[in-house]
């Protein structure tokens, strides 16, 4: 008896011994499931929407460098966003922006006007300022070569009624300068510039001051309108004449030495030299 209770139990420790061996394989096939967890979802696709890459003011005129795609969430895109594919940044040049915009803020059609568009005008022009449109040639335009945006300043040359020697009538040429730094809005009925194209213009429409277009049309009737194109950094000597009054115009004698100074000149001192006459003699 006693030796039939030795072998149940030896077989008894042999089936526990398997057993927890089994577990045990068991367990260790399962760790390395249980250590490395459930698999994260792939992340949602990103769209890249046009943003401002800088601030934009309200009346600016956009180029292409102003713009730029920005990768954005597609939960988070809405239905004004211009996404990237629909459109090119370079359609978007010389658009105005209606409204401001921050950097980094998705532009929206709605925020911005298109060349020829309606309100284009208004909206380009800054608060207070009006839009004045002068006659230009090849010559006074600068062949061409402005384009809007641009910064310019106003000559006019015209003819000064004087007085000759012996007291006949003369005409002198002179020129100054009416206006400083004045913004060019449209060149002819164009609002903007196609890249490579230089058209020679016959109007120039600028944007100017209430006071500044009176200026201007009084500047139209007396004489003949050039602009001279302004570097986009200006001096402070330059910006200092500008601040100051207006500066003396120039003369055609101050030009050419062949002309005889204005009888009226401090660089004639004969100018204004009195002779009298006393019976048979005179004076000086």
């Amino acid at each position: 008896m006693r030796g039939r209770t030795l072998i149940l139990f030896v077989v008894a420790l042999m089936l526990a011994g398997g057993t927890a061996m089994l577990v045990r394989s068991w367990l260790a096939q399962r760790a390395p499931v249980a250590e490395a967890g459930p698999v994260a979802p792939p992340p949602a696709p990103l769209k890249s929407v046009l943003v401002a890459r800088d601030a934009i003011t309200r009346g600016q005129i956009l180029k292409p460098a102003d713009l730029s795609w920005q990768p954005w969430p597609e939960g988070s895109i809405g239905k004004a966003y211009i996404q990237d594919g629909t459109k090119k940044i370079e359609e978007f040049a010389g658009w105005v922006a209606r409204d401001p915009f921050v950097a980094g803020e998705p532009m929206t059609e709605a925020k911005m006007v298109a060349p020829g568009g309606r309100g284009f005008l208004a909206a380009v022009l800054s608060p207070g300022m009006r839009a004045v449109s002068v006659p230009v040639t090849a010559t006074s335009g600068i062949s061409g070569l402005v384009f809007p945006g641009d910064q310019v300043d106003i000559l006019i040359s015209e003819i000064l009624p004087s007085a000759g020697p012996n007291g006949n009538a003369a005409q002198q040429k002179a020129a100054e300068t009416v206006l400083h730094d004045v913004r060019v809005l449209a060149v002819d009925q164009r609002l903007e510039n196609k890249p490579g194209e230089v058209a020679v213009a016959h109007n120039v429409t600028l944007e100017v001051t209430p006071k500044q277009a009176e200026e201007i049309a009084v500047a139209t009737e007396m004489g003949k309108l050039s602009l001279s194109l302004r570097s986009l950094a200006a001096s402070p000597t330059e910006q200092a004449n500008a601040d100051s009054s207006r500066q003396p115009g120039t003369l055609d004698s101050d030009v050419s030495r062949l002309l005889g100074k204005p009888l009226k000149s401090k660089d004639n001192p004969e100018a204004e030299k009195v002779t009298v006459l006393r019976g048979s003699g005179k004076s000086g």
